[in-house]
C-alpha cells in the first residue's frame, strides 16, 4: 500500500483528503494533509528501541504538550501513525535561536515546569549520558566502533562537570526546526526524547545545534535560571554541549545501521556533528582545561 493510501484509510478525515509530502523529517515521514476541516501533519514512524523511541509515549507527551500549551493537537494516533494539527507557523532556523535566546528560555522554562502536571503513565528518563554508553554497545561491532573509546571518555569527562540540578520534564531534542514560531508565540513539535531530567540538556542542546556564542549562552542560562550563571553552571552547560554533539553523532550512527529515511544521509550527518564537536570541545578546553591525570 502506498503512503497516500495509508493516509487516505484513516478515520480522522472529514471528506476526501489530500496529501503532500513534508521535508526535514530524520527519521520519520511526514506529510501534509488538507481536507474539509482544514490543515493536518501526518507523521509515520515506528518505535525505535535502538534510539528509546516508543510512539505511544510520544503521542501521550504530545497530548500533555497540547493540554499544557505547547503543542498542536494530536486528532488521531496509532500503530506507526500520528495525526495533529497543522500550526500556521514558521519553523525557526539556528539564527533565530542564536537570535531569541530569552524567548527560547521562557519557552523552556514555562514547558519544565507545566508538563509534569499532564503526563502520565510510566515516568521515562532521558539521560544523555546513559544514551551514549548505550549507543556504544549497538556500535560495538560497526565500523564506527574505534572511535568509541574516545567518544566514551569524553562522554565521562563531561558527566563529572554537571551539577546536581531539579528534576523537570525536558524535549530533549530541541533542533532549531523543532522550535515553531506563529509570530506571537512559539511551539514546541515532536516530542520522540521527552522525559523527565535536568534542564540542562534543553539548554546546551539549543545551544550546540544553533552554534550559539558564549554571549547568547549568557543570556539564556541568566534568562533561564533568574540569575547570571556562575562559573560551575557555566562549565556544566559547556560540558552538556560537548555531550549533546556526542549524543547526536551518534544517533546519526546509529540511524545509519537501522533507518532509511528519504534523502537523509546518516554518515553525512555523523561527521557533520562530529566536526561541530570539535569546535565545541576545543571552545571548552580553552576555558575549563583538560581533565587531570
Amino acid at each position: 500500500m502506498s503512503t497516500p493510501e495509508r493516509i487516505g484509510i484513516l478515520p480522522c478525515w472529514q471528506g476526501e483528503p489530500r496529501a503532500e509530502p513534508m521535508a526535514g523529517g530524520l527519521s520519520n515521514e511526514i506529510w501534509k494533509v488538507t481536507d474539509a476541516a482544514g490543515a493536518h501533519v501526518v507523521r509515520f514512524g515506528a518505535d525505535y528501541p535502538f534510539h528509546h523511541v516508543l510512539r505511544a509515549r510520544e503521542a501521550m507527551t504530545a497530548r500533555a504538550a497540547h493540554a499544557a500549551g505547547f503543542g498542536p493537537a494530536v486528532e488521531h494516533d496509532g500503530p506507526g501513525v500520528m495525526v495533529t494539527a497543522f500550526l500556521d507557523a514558521r519553523t525557526w532556523t539556528a539564527a533565530d535561536v542564536r537570535a531569541n535566546p530569552e524567548r527560547l528560555a521562557v519557552l523552556l522554562r514555562d514547558f519544565h515546569a507545566a508538563m509534569p502536571g499532564h503526563v502520565s503513565g510510566p515516568a521515562f528518563l532521558f539521560w544523555p549520558f546513559h544514551v551514549i554508553r548505550d549507543y556504544a554497545r549497538t556500535l560495538a561491532g560497526s565500523t564506527h566502533a574505534p572511535a568509541l573509546p574516545g567518544l566514551l571518555a569524553l562522554s565521562a569527562e563531561m558527566e563529572a562537570a554537571q551539577p546536581p540540578l531539579p528534576i523537570v520534564f525536558a524535549h530533549h531534542d530541541l533542533l532549531p526546526a523543532n522550535i515553531l514560531d506563529d509570530g506571537s508565540r512559539l511551539w514546541l513539535i515532536d516530542f520522540e526524547y521527552a522525559g523527565f531530567g535536568t534542564a540542562m540538556f534543553d539548554l546546551a542542546g539549543a545551544a550546540a545545534n544553533a552554534g550559539m556564542d558564549a554571549a547568547a549562552a549568557g543570556t539564556l542560562l541568566a534568562a533561564y535560571f533568574g540569575r547570571p550563571p556562575g562559573p560551575a553552571l557555566v562549565r556544566a552547560f559547556d560540558a552538556m554541549q560537548v555531550a549533546a554533539l556526542v549524543r547526536e553523532a551518534m544517533w546519526a550512527m546509529v540511524s545509519g545501521l537501522h533507518l532509511s529515511a528519504p534523502g537523509v544521509d546518516y554518515d553525512a550527518y555523523a561527521s557533520e556533528n562530529l566536526d561541530r564537536l570539535a569546535t565545541a570541545l576545543d571552545r571548552y578546553r580553552m576555558f575549563h582545561g583538560k581533565p587531570r591525570p
